[in-house]
């Protein structure tokens, strides 16, 4: 009577969890929409899953990185008293000690190590020039496209795509320096994304 027991209170976990995942394999999702569980705990459980060994990926790492994230941050220098990037609805692109709602800018990859830095309050994307000048532009082109360069001091740098050798640097008065006349061993173009 004792074995018989024991046997039943074991089989009865047992068979109510085969039950319970029976119908949650089985039943209807809600928000289901043709045929897949979108927004559902299982989609979320089951991409953080590890791969299971021998598994073809059909995403490659390499070429997708960060591409499409956007990265709402503020840009810090730490030169003269510190300063963060703001980008002025007038097109004006300056360093700025004090609090103010132009610093925040989204930083969206447009494809592996290149950014474009988008002023959210502004809606103007940070650009430079041919003669190294940076101001804010309403259009995305060539021009508002950076290299993103993380430094050995975990800072980053930012050169130019259109005009390769120029970077986005701050003087130690605030004012932006002109991308010709700087180079990423100078403290003027190292940034720090800070969220």
């Amino acid at each position: 009577m004792l074995i018989r027991m024991s046997i039943q209170s074991a089989f009865l976990p047992i068979l109510v969890l085969g039950l319970v995942s029976s119908l949650v394999c089985c039943g209807p999702f809600p928000g289901r929409q043709n045929g897949t569980p979108e927004g559902h705990w299982e989609t979320l459980y089951s991409r953080s899953l590890a791969r299971i060994p021998g598994e073809r990926r059909d995403i490659n790492r390499d070429s997708d990185y960060l591409i499409g994230i956007k990265r709402l941050r503020r840009l810090y220098c730490n030169v003269g008293i510190g300063f963060h990037i703001q980008v002025l609805p007038d097109g004006k692109i300056t360093g700025v000690h004090n609090e103010n709602r132009y610093k925040e800018v989204n930083i969206p990859g447009v494809e592996r190590g290149v950014v474009t830095l988008f002023g959210v309050r502004s809606g103007l994307f940070v650009a430079m020039n041919s003669k190294g000048k940076l101001y804010g532009s309403t259009h995305f082109s060539d021009e508002c496209t950076f290299k993103e360069m993380l430094l050995a001091n975990n800072y980053n740098a930012y050169e130019s795509r259109a005009y390769p050798g120029m970077y986005i640097g701050i003087s130690k008065n605030g004012k932006t320096k002109k991308g010709n006349r700087v180079s990423p061993t100078m403290t003027v173009t190292h940034f720090l994304p800070r969220i």
